[in-house]
């Protein structure tokens, strides 16, 4: 690279740090403003950074519009929330699902909710997950396979997430989907229990005592 180009370069990158960190306050000010209660606030801000490229932006003002939060503006929300979830938020692709399987705000389908459900399980949303689980568990919108849904709610109990450690335990005591196994049902059960489930504690309990 010339000499000059290099000083170009060494010049200009004070400016692209500083308009990171403003785009990064502006963002940070709108979650400030909306948390604060000033939703006119929150939903100007978002508004500019959704229209200037801001995924992040495009999935809290989606969600603004969805929840009928911003007096006077009729912007629908789903193409918004669509290019937030295609952008890589993972929130927004979840979103879509809850909202197409339940039929809010769009005609419900529950292909189309499997379909965001999957995407944002692929990328590790643990709700997702279970969500995508349960798809597969009652055949709805997916075919019914419990394999599938084992497999995506151990998933989502690697995760954290309490209820799926309570399924996924009781498929490992069952054989739904899985091998009968004991210790694996007695692991899941456990980490249930210590998240405070209490009928988890008495499943570990039994299991321990080779009941």
């Amino acid at each position: 690279m010339p000499l000059y180009l290099r000083i170009l370069a060494l010049a200009l990158l004070p400016l692209a740090i500083h308009a990171a960190d403003a785009g990064k306050a502006t963002l940070n000010g709108a979650f400030a403003a909306y948390s604060k209660g000033d939703i006119k606030g929150a939903a100007a801000s978002y508004r500019a950074l959704a229209a200037s490229g801001s995924h992040l932006a495009q999935f809290n003002y989606a969600m603004m519009l969805k929840r009928g939060e911003v007096e006077g503006d009729t912007t629908p929300w789903l193409p918004l929330l669509e290019k937030a979830a295609q952008g890589g938020v993972m929130n927004a692709a979840y979103a879509l699902g809850i909202a197409y399987e339940h039929g809010e705000g769009v005609a419900r389908s529950q292909n189309t909710a499997t379909r965001w459900f999957r995407l944002a399980a692929e990328k590790g949303h643990v709700d997702a997950e279970v969500s995508l689980a349960t798809q597969y568990f009652l055949g709805r919108g997916a075919p019914h396979d419990e394999a599938q849904a084992a497999h995506w709610y151990e998933k989502a109990a690697e995760g954290g997430d309490v209820g799926a450690q309570y399924i996924v335990a009781s498929m490992y005591e069952h054989g739904n989907g899985v091998a009968v196994d004991p210790a694996r049902a007695l692991t899941w059960y456990s980490a249930a229990a210590r998240q405070g489930d209490p009928a988890a504690k008495l499943k570990a309990e039994a299991i321990a005592r080779g009941h």
